[in-house]
């Protein structure tokens, strides 16, 4: 898409940012930006300050001045008394808005040890940017960051690239900071465990991804800084007794019991006044629009173009609220493991996820073979309670890891431990209880009309909050392998195992749900490892490519590709002819094939396995809800937008009631998602959020980032009227109701600022000040569009 020239500079239609000096443009052409002139310094001791790696200026002809861009981004070079700098607005009618620097030899990094890379930006805009940020070897690779800007926001970001600030991985997905400064560091996107090495920068790209409005900002002096010395307490007792960030204090932070009670039983006083939303049904449909009709369970209806829920009693229905409302996945590693090997003991029958357990009681037995696994992760926290202590109940353990150093180990709940002392033990238990009870006057309160994907199936009897129902479909299936694999490997679909393990995931589901009215979905697994929607032939079918790798004998998924081939090509000549390819004979298929080269045919087959492939997965899942939850909506597969395949969404329309994806960008550009449109079924976003680290006190933002607690806020609102303006559109669930622990989950060292309460159970008032206004008018504003 062409982007219209802005403020009147001349656009220049590349599709490679033309860094002049850079990449070694003649001087007619106008130079916007140079490499430090002097050689790059080779010793420690010579980079004892700072080297430059980019400087801007003012060219000499501005006659000659261009817009240079790549995908969507424009810049210009511009100087005020002599001090030049690279403006950039990154566009919202890109998905991805880019800019890439790139040096015309790799910058050498590899005599620098102790080393961050540095820039001065000032954020130009009217709004806050979260500008991201990779640095690319020149292998490829990359190592991704992102920060979050205000709007009046002028300083120096800066991230480490080498040293123990750097390269420590300490199961936390956002780091401390490294050392005390006024510069802003950059977070982690990507995980280090990915193991990029960074001795070479090729490229360095700036950009945004599914902005709203402009954003601009203005750019100068690249640089990599010597690190200070290394603290050597950078990681020690950095979490308090509550689990908060012992060196920071925050508007919301606790410091003692009594505070806590306190803060209680003055949110519980208002809680008891409150009325909730007017115009709400029992199901938290909207009773001041004309009735449809009631079916006893959730469906779905277009109304006048408008696609809507209905409620179990007829009145329409918008679904909105938190997703992740449960203990499980709240604990984090405390760097204690036990030697007795039964305690992580798996059985082949299980249904549900590591990360979906809760607490895991583990033996005295079992503790007395107790060992520091970990110094670093033991040493950041202040506090953690004996095993005497009646704390102690809010220990557990986990088996495996995702992601992080510790592959299993000993884990706490620090936010369980505070809602024992928030609401104290009358009787076993009772504090979770009393935590449920608060939890669903907070949905009323709040205006939000359901729970999420993964809540507690405690509160699928209270019959108070509609919810969706949930399970992974988990077992000893065969699998496949893609270039993206963030939560595992693809099932293998065709593999029998895998139908037997769905019928056994979905009989479970049915059995805790009982047919109730108050469930309106069911959702199944979660951002699966489909592929990419764009990309090299490798990220959009690498879940077939290595299919096609396998045995037929040994591959369910190679048998019915190897099928469809010989179906469609009558002799291997034919084949070979179709992919230029060499086999000898279907054998030779059927034994495994490697290619690297492919003809537009053979893309073209890959497609239609791929094709094959979702069609599989969802007539098993399909077919298995509609035979053991048959009045219940099936709501899709919950693809994330890094991996959601035009053949997968295809596929999945033919079986879903609702679609759903999980949307972390600013909100719904409307050109990006316009294809929902003329797949003409309703749409759910399964996971957004909007986190910061400034003023929360927590050492990641979330995926999405704001300046601040109100910018935050405002952020939500803007997010949320994409969402209602769109006529496909029926709900948006936020992730998650609790931030994640500030040490990190279990499960992959995630610890974001993403919740609408603390780690001590204090909602945000700014955002929930900004919920209520959008659930107070969001369906009398989304009637009055296109009223019914």
């Amino acid at each position: 898409m062409n982007i219209p020239p802005a403020k009147g500079y001349l656009l220049c239609s590349c599709l490679t940012l033309l860094l002049c000096t850079v990449l070694g443009c003649n001087q007619q052409a106008g130079t916007n930006m140079r490499q430090n002139s002097e050689p790059f310094l080779s010793t420690v001791d010579s980079f004892a300050k700072q080297q430059s790696l980019l400087t801007f200026y003012d060219p000499s002809d501005l006659q000659h001045q261009h817009e240079l861009i790549l995908s969507g981004a424009s810049s210009e070079v511009i100087s005020t008394n002599g001090d030049a700098k690279l403006a950039v607005e990154f566009s919202p009618l890109h998905n991805i808005s880019e800019l890439r620097i790139q040096p015309a030899q790799p910058w050498n990094l590899s005599p620098f040890k102790q080393a961050n890379l540095a820039l001065d930006v000032e954020n130009t805009g009217a709004t806050s940017i979260q500008m991201y940020l990779s640095i690319e070897n020149n292998q490829g690779q990359s190592r991704r960051y992102s920060v979050s800007l205000a709007s009046d926001f002028k300083g120096t970001v800066y991230v480490p690239v080498s040293g123990k600030e750097a390269d420590t991985d300490s199961g936390l997905w956002g780091d401390a900071p490294p050392w005390t400064t006024e510069d802003k560091m950059l977070v982690w996107r990507s995980w280090r465990s990915a193991g990029v090495e960074l001795e070479t920068i090729a490229a360095l790209n700036f950009f945004t991804i599914g902005i709203l409005e402009p954003k601009s900002v203005q750019i100068d002096n690249i640089r990599l800084r010597q690190n200070p010395p290394t603290d050597p307490n950078w990681l020690v007792n950095i979490i308090d007794q509550y689990g908060q960030n012992a060196r920071l204090d925050t508007p919301l932070k606790v410091h003692s019991d009594e505070q806590l009670q306190q803060l209680a039983q003055q949110e519980l006083r208002q809680l008891q006044e409150s009325s909730g939303m007017p115009h709400r049904s029992k199901f938290g449909g909207y009773t001041n629009a004309p009735r449809r009709e009631a079916t006893g369970y959730f469906r779905t209806e277009k109304v006048n173009g408008k696609w809507w829920m209905v409620d179990p009693e007829g009145y329409l229905f918008f679904s909105h609220g938190p997703a992740n409302v449960r203990m499980a996945n709240m604990s984090t590693i405390t760097g204690i493991d036990y030697r007795d090997p039964s305690v992580r003991v798996r059985h082949v029958d299980e249904l549900t996820p590591e990360d979906s357990m809760g607490i895991v009681a583990v033996s005295d037995q079992v503790r007395a073979t107790r060992y520091v696994s970990s110094e670093l992760r033991h040493n950041m926290f202040e506090w953690l309670p004996e095993y005497s202590d009646p704390l102690a109940d809010h220990y557990s353990y986990r088996r495996s890891t995702h992601k992080g150093p510790v592959p299993h180990g000993e884990t706490y709940s620090f936010y369980q431990a505070n809602l024992e002392r928030r609401y104290g033990e009358t009787e076993a238990k009772s504090y979770l209880k009393k935590w449920q009870e608060v939890t669903m006057q907070r949905m009323h309160d709040w205006g939000f009309t359901s729970f999420g994907n993964w809540v507690d199936p405690a509160f699928y009897a209270a019959d108070k909050v509609p919810y969706f129902a949930n399970g992974w479909i988990i077992g000893d299936y065969q699998t496949l392998s893609g270039e993206t694999n963030h939560w595992g490997l693809m099932p293998d679909p065709f593999d029998p195992v895998f139908a037997q393990r769905a019928k056994s995931t979905i009989d479970a589901i049915a059995k805790d749900v009982k047919a109730s009215p108050w469930c309106v979905g069911i959702f199944i697994d979660n951002e699966k490892s489909w592929g990419e929607r764009e990309g090299s032939v490798n990220a959009r079918y690498g879940v077939i490519l290595d299919a096609l790798s396998k045995n037929s004998q040994t591959s369910p998924a190679k048998a019915a590709f190897s099928a469809y081939l010989k179906q469609k090509y009558s002799t291997i000549e034919q084949l070979n002819s179709a992919w230029n390819s060499d086999l000898k004979d279907w054998q030779a298929l059927d034994n495994g094939v490697v290619m690297t080269d492919y003809s537009a045919q053979h893309v073209q087959d890959l497609s239609t396995m791929l094709a094959m492939l979702g069609e599989q997965y969802f007539q098993v899942v399909h077919g298995t809800l509609a035979e053991v939850l048959p009045k219940h909506l099936y709501m899709g597969a919950r693809m994330a937008n890094w991996g959601m395949p035009d053949e997968i969404i295809t596929a999945s329309l033919k079986y879903s009631d609702v679609l759903s994806f999980n949307i972390y960008e600013e909100g719904m550009q409307e050109h990006f998602w316009q294809f929902l449109e003329k797949a003409d079924l309703p749409v759910v976003i399964g996971e957004f959020h909007i986190g910061t680290a400034t003023d929360s006190g927590m050492f990641n933002p979330g995926i999405v980032h704001a300046a601040n607690q109100s910018d935050r806020a405002r952020m939500y609102k803007d997010y949320m009227q994409s969402v209602l303006s769109k006529p496909y559109m029926v709900g948006a669930h936020w992730f998650q109701y609790i931030d994640e622990p500030i040490s990190g989950r279990a499960f992959d060292g995630e610890n974001a600022n993403i919740g609408f309460v603390t780690a001590a159970d204090i909602p945000y008032p700014e955002l929930i000040q900004a919920v209520k206004e959008v659930t107070s008018t969001m369906y009398q504003n989304r009637v009055a569009e296109q009223g019914p």
